[in-house]
């Protein structure tokens, strides 16, 4: 067939990738290779479905994840956890380290984000709530845009931009509360200078 011979060609590609992102949902090899293949599965069988010429890549994620919130997330199975790839972990704390200094400028909180290492703000990502957790990793580790992160979750653009919002603001109270717990900082007088960012789910 026509359809499984594109499939093969514009979808294999993308394995490495969709592996690397399972990877980092399900926090196991094994379980991270399941869900490749279940994705694939669905994928094939719905590939009818796939408007030729928009972002593959975008409508693999969607199912990569639908597949993880629906069969592997109501598991809350917290087995061996894997280390990121050093260039994934290296190009996350960068991207995180320079959220929002363009435009609010380097205070010395932000200032105080740039000591830490890498397995810190993993470890900082991996903590945050899960609705977070996803929003943060497919917009600063996988680069969607809004519009492609707000179609693989099926959410509106104002929540995805809402959860990165909330998401980035914890991770970065949450390295803060780490560093004063560790003696690097001095908790602020002024509570407003590290604003608590509100737990939810929304």
């Amino acid at each position: 067939m026509a359809d499984q011979a594109t499939f093969a060609e514009q979808a294999m590609p993308l394995m490495s990738s969709l592996y690397s992102g399972a990877l980092r949902m399900t926090r196991n090899p094994a379980d991270a290779d399941d869900l490749v293949q279940e994705t694939y599965l669905r994928a094939y069988r719905g590939f009818g479905g796939f408007t030729e010429g928009t972002n593959l890549k975008a409508w693999m994620y969607r199912i990569l994840t639908n597949t993880y919130i629906n069969a592997y997330r109501a598991k809350q199975r917290r087995p061996d956890e894997s280390e990121l790839d050093e260039v994934e972990d290296l190009y996350l704390y960068k991207r995180l380290g320079g959220l929002e200094a363009a435009t609010l400028g380097r205070s010395a909180e932000d200032e105080l984000m740039d000591t830490f290492s890498e397995a810190e703000v993993k470890q900082a990502v991996e903590d945050l709530p899960e609705n977070f957790r996803m929003a943060v990793l497919l917009a600063d580790v996988e680069g969607f845009s809004y519009k492609e992160i707000a179609e693989i979750l099926d959410i509106p653009i104002g929540t995805v931009m809402s959860r990165l919002h909330r998401g980035r603001k914890a991770l970065q109270k949450g390295l803060f509360d780490y560093a004063v717990a560790h003696g690097l900082a001095d908790r602020p007088t002024d509570p407003e200078s590290v604003a608590a960012t509100p737990v939810s789910d929304h």
